[in-house]
């Protein structure tokens, strides 16, 4: 069981892709560094690392696990799935790589929260409930804090999205940010620090 040492800073690694990465945009203002700067707005001393990787698949983030486990965080935000989805790929290969990205971290005693993805409107209603079915389930399999899309209130609409229509501006980014603060808050307290 990896304990948090204190009374340095959490270190919470980003596991992701061009969402967490940050694509388009400065690297202070991609995810991790956006969720840094409001959490200690908030008075939480929390290093975030951005292991984001554009256009990363969820094979990719098994490939890269033992560089996260190396980077020896307190605990793991993951957010992978959205370029399966755009490339169709199989629902049950993405959630393999998934549980096994989990099931990694997991072993080593690493807390993680798992965020969720939908596949875009046009690959069908049955793919789309399959896709989006993925993430609940390893949540309940795994007894994970799930923050349901990461996308939520920000998908869709051109104002918080760059030209592409599927990249966040960094305008974006913040209401990202300001929604899934809250689950974040709450799994820094469920990781567990040394009296």
């Amino acid at each position: 069981m990896t304990v948090h040492a204190g009374p340095g800073p959490l270190r919470i690694a980003a596991l992701g892709d061009s969402l967490t990465a940050g694509y388009g945009l400065r690297p202070n203002e991609a995810f991790p560094a956006a969720l840094q700067q409001e959490l200690a707005r908030r008075g939480h001393s929390v290093e975030m690392i951005n292991f984001g990787i554009s256009g990363d698949t969820t094979a990719g983030g098994v490939s890269r696990v033992s560089a996260v486990i190396r980077a020896r965080p307190d605990g793991v935000i993951l957010e992978l799935g959205a370029n399966d989805a755009l490339r169709g790929f199989e629902p049950a290969l993405a959630e393999a790589n998934l549980d096994r990205i989990i099931g990694m971290l997991r072993a080593e005693g690493i807390p993680v929260m798992l965020t969720g993805m939908r596949a875009v409107m046009g690959m069908g209603k049955r793919y789309g409930e399959e896709f989006a079915a993925i993430y609940p389930r390893l949540a309940a399999k795994h007894g994970l804090r799930l923050y349901p899309f990461f996308l939520e209130g920000v998908a869709g609409d051109p104002a918080l999205n760059l030209p592409d229509g599927l990249h966040p501006t960094a305008q974006g980014i913040r209401e990202i940010v300001r929604r899934i603060l809250p689950d974040v808050e709450a799994f820094l307290k469920d990781i567990p620090t040394k009296k």
